[in-house]
């Protein structure tokens, strides 16, 4: 469907100044799209195994857990747990990915209150309390790449529906404009240089007599 345009030779070279506007704007987010379906594959693959590491990994913790509470007693592991409590700092710094904003999540332990005593503890405590440490960290990572795939995904929607809009519909609406435009003044010019040569027959044959 073409657009509604006076069919002039102003109005054609317009049209084709906004045609190759559209047609380097889609060259380059095509190229965009392109670069965030590659980014958005390696992110997800990340993604993946790392929930794949944290989903087999939390239950190995929670075990080493229910040992330590079956070898010492529920009240000294909740009472170490009190005792090695440590604040978790998170830092959201935001990055950029293809002009997408992704957050970088940096992260540290603060001091705990003091330590527990090994002679109530078991080895299991010791092991489930290091394993915790190291869950949370592999548990935060797996935060951070979720949402880089999430906000990747997102972004690879918003590109695709500006690159279809263009290829589908702006760049062959400013095509028809501009070859009816051009049909109508061929069709101008046809009609003025045979109104031209008639007038010029007809003085020649006025010449003539």
């Amino acid at each position: 469907m073409r657009l509604a345009v006076n069919p002039t030779r102003m109005e054609m070279l317009r049209l084709r100044n906004r045609l190759s506007v559209a047609q380097r704007g889609h060259k380059l987010l095509k190229d965009k799209l392109d670069g965030l379906m590659k980014d958005f594959g390696e992110y997800a693959q990340k993604y993946k195994e790392c929930r794949l590491a944290v989903d087999a990994e939390l239950p190995v913790v929670l075990k080493l857990f229910v040992l330590a509470e079956a070898t010492s007693s529920r009240l000294i592991v909740e009472d170490a747990l009190e005792l090695t409590r440590q604040e978790l700092d998170i830092t959201s710094i935001p990055t950029r990915i293809m002009s997408v904003v992704i957050p970088r999540l940096e992260f540290s332990f603060g001091k705990s209150l003091g330590g527990y005593s090994l002679i109530h503890t078991s080895a299991e405590l010791d092991k489930a309390i290091s394993g915790l440490k190291v869950f949370m960290e592999k548990l935060l990572t797996m935060a951070e790449l979720e949402e880089t795939v999430r906000r990747l995904a997102q972004e690879i929607e918003k590109t695709r529906r500006r690159v279809n809009a263009l290829e589908h519909t702006v760049i062959p609406r400013l095509l028809e404009t501009i070859k009816f435009i051009k049909n109508k003044l061929d069709e101008m010019e046809r009609s003025t240089t045979s109104r031209l040569m008639k007038i010029k027959e007809q003085r020649l044959a006025q010449e003539g007599k």
